[in-house]
């Protein structure tokens, strides 16, 4: 089995919920050698986020984060853990942290003077609202106040955020990124900035792209369109006979198939529906004829007929089905790696490997294996 390409890499892990975790999680996905640092009377907060619990009293939601990782308790009140804390940070190439600007600060862990000691060391704090901001960073406030709600949910409904802590995810994504480009720039020995900055707000906005665009292009405030797209028709949900199923039309050639593959002549045949601009303003028309037809047969039978013409097409499916279909899953152990990265390490239990990091330090990796 070939080696992961951050084998080596030490990470240490000050950060706990879901931004910070899923960073780490991935960096341990990748290789790296992942510590956990963990409140000493409750640990990581999605510890206590259920029920569901496994049989040892895991949450589900930990569980999804933390694998790959050590677990080391500490009380950074404590000076002697403080300093073997700071003793970790030495030895470390990455440091994770998610805590409120300033506390780590006066904890005596200062990442100023963490990085002009290690010449190689990266620091990535996660914040909510910027290195300044002292305003908590919770996932469901960043999708209100990153324009995410206002763009999510029927167009005739109230405000609505994602089904998961989209936000949370792709800062913690982000932030995998930017590490990974500062060990880059690390190892070719260039002058970089090694504390990175990754805000949930600034991820969010970001994560805006093309509605963000359309925005600053045209004048107007984007709004919600439920199930549909406000560039391309058609590209939404449609009811088949059973369940919902999705049609997402990117390009003029798609068109083309879609209407002959579903036999609607009389669509196929209007030269004002041959590109995108001129479907935009029939929308009502076209969504009319599609979800008439489509309602005669069931969402499989349609899968097949549309796949078959190479129209971008989907069952919309259960969660149970997508985990289904992800082949690998594990109750105890999450989602496959997105990245190609293997599962070395089941998420730890609150202090589980402490005594080991106490007595070893980072070479415990070595002693664990």
């Amino acid at each position: 089995m070939s080696s992961l390409p951050l084998a080596g890499i030490r990470v240490l892990d000050l950060t706990r919920v879901l931004a910070g975790p899923l960073c780490t999680m991935m960096l341990g996905d990748l290789g790296a050698d992942v510590i956990k640092v963990e409140r000493r009377d409750r640990g990581d907060d999605t510890r206590e986020w259920g029920p569901p619990f496994d049989d040892r009293g895991e949450s589900a939601y930990y569980l999804a984060i933390n694998r790959n990782k050590l677990s080391v308790a500490a009380d950074l009140r404590s000076e002697r853990d403080r300093e073997r804390v700071v003793a970790l940070a030495a030895d470390a190439d990455v440091v994770v942290e998610n805590f409120l600007p300033g506390t780590l600060d006066r904890a005596g862990i200062r990442s100023n003077e963490m990085l002009e000691k290690s010449s190689h060391l990266v620091w990535c704090s996660i914040t909510g609202f910027g290195g300044e901001s002292t305003r908590p960073g919770y996932d469901f406030v960043v999708q209100a106040e990153g324009g995410w709600m206002a763009i999510t949910g029927e167009s005739d409904g109230s405000p609505m955020k994602t089904g998961v802590a989209l936000a949370d995810i792709v800062a913690g994504k982000d932030a995998t990124i930017a590490i990974l480009a500062a060990l880059a720039g690390v190892a070719r020995g260039a002058r970089i900035e090694r504390h990175i900055v990754i805000s949930l707000i600034e991820s969010a906005r970001a994560s805006l792209i093309n509605v963000a665009q359309n925005s600053m292009v045209s004048g107007a405030d984007a709004r919600r369109w439920g199930n549909a797209h406000a560039n391309l028709v058609p590209y939404q949900m449609f009811q088949a006979q059973d369940r919902p199923i999705v049609i997402a039309v990117g390009s003029d050639d798609q068109w083309i198939s879609l209407v002959n593959a579903l036999e609607l002549a009389d669509l196929a045949g209007d030269t004002a529906l041959a590109a995108n601009r001129g479907r935009l303003a029939q929308r009502a028309r076209i969504v009319a004829a599609l979800q008439k037809t489509l309602s005669r047969r069931p969402a499989a039978e349609w899968v097949r007929v549309l796949d078959a013409a190479r129209v971008p097409c989907g069952i919309v499916k259960t969660v149970l089905e997508a985990i289904q279909d992800a082949g690998a899953a594990s109750p105890r152990t999450g989602m496959p790696s997105s990245v190609g990265g293997r599962v070395r390490i089941p998420p730890p239990r609150l202090d589980e490997h402490g005594a080991l990091i106490h007595q070893f330090g980072w070479d415990a990796f070595r002693r664990y294996a």
